[in-house]
């Protein structure tokens, strides 16, 4: 008991980086100049896409959901993260560490189903586009959205519940720069069991059910593809799909390297540099991914442009 009531009166104490002092400066810089960029370049995505009626198609309608969970997730944890960086450490009480946890666990995975819905609306586009605005209704579309945030907030309050049953001893110190659920696991005196079989589940049965969802999907978006016969016509076919294939990539690949491997395979440092990646610079990454490589995003810029802030800015200088 003694421990545990510690653990509530005190919290716990992020050591970020605290091995690499020299380094404190630096990470803090990059990491907030990236979640300013992260920041500005998915409010703009949302505002644009609501904007513009040409983009109110849903593959837009998902795109807006996928900017507002990286902003919600790297929201979560990096206001936090940068005073640890700043000061080297930092404390965090019990409850906004489980605060952490949960809504980083239930984001992370609305992701990973979103990426699957998003490769679902690839294949009808490109394989059925005839049924394209019959299969993917208005009415559908929520229906998905729906299911994506359900699976995620329930799947993380169970996460969470099991979590607050677990007892802290002394050892307050993670050695992250955010409450990440493996690393709070290994400060528990308790058997923590339970907690690293869910854990593992979740990651089969999202991260692997998304996984298939996006390599059938895309199975069948290749054949219908290398079927076509003008080039013209599949260059058009892969160019619909190339922005979503980058961001399941820049996505998957550090959840992977996190959670598939064995607890000792890397360092503590490498998997705090494996936890940035998709904490803030996939969020960071997936609105310039999808405005660079889209000229339907880019057009709608123009638009905006040419529409707002245009005769704004005319304004102001007869004003001046």
């Amino acid at each position: 008991m003694d421990g545990d009531n510690l653990t509530v009166l005190s919290g716990f104490i992020l050591l970020g980086f605290s091995d690499a002092p020299e380094l404190q400066t630096t990470i803090f810089t990059i990491s907030l100049s990236l979640y300013v960029l992260m920041a500005l370049g998915n409010l703009v995505m949302i505002l644009l896409i609501n904007t513009d009626p040409q983009l109110h198609t849903p593959m837009y309608f998902f795109l807006i959901h996928l900017s507002f969970i990286d902003f919600c997730l790297s929201s979560t944890v990096i206001p936090k993260a940068l005073e640890t960086f700043l000061l080297g450490r930092s404390h965090i009480s019990l409850l906004g560490c489980f605060a952490q946890i949960y809504f980083f666990v239930a984001l992370v995975i609305c992701e990973c189903s979103l990426l699957g819905v998003m490769a679902f609306d690839r294949y009808v586009a490109v394989c059925k586009p005839l049924l394209y605005t019959t299969i993917m209704s208005r009415a559908r579309c929520y229906s998905l959205m729906v299911l994506v945030y359900t699976t995620g907030f329930l799947s993380s309050l169970v996460h969470i519940v099991l979590v607050g049953r677990l007892s802290f001893c002394q050892e307050r110190n993670i050695n992250h720069f955010f409450c990440e659920l493996p690393t709070v696991l290994q400060l528990s005196c308790s058997n923590a069991h339970t907690n690293e079989i869910l854990q593992v589940s979740d990651a089969v049965l999202t991260d692997v059910g998304s996984i298939l969802m996006i390599l059938v999907s895309y199975t069948y978006i290749i054949c219908t593809i290398l079927q076509m016969p003008s080039g013209r016509s599949r260059l058009k076919g892969f160019s619909t799909c190339t922005s979503h294939l980058v961001a399941i990539t820049i996505f998957y690949a550090p959840i992977m390297l996190t959670y598939f491997q064995p607890r000792k395979a890397c360092s503590r440092d490498q998997a705090k540099v494996v936890s940035a990646c998709y904490a803030l610079l996939t969020p960071t990454l997936n609105p310039l991914i999808y405005s660079l490589r889209n000229t339907e995003v880019k057009g709608a810029l123009r638009r905006l442009w040419v529409r707002k802030l245009v005769p704004r800015l005319s304004r102001l200088r007869k004003c001046s």
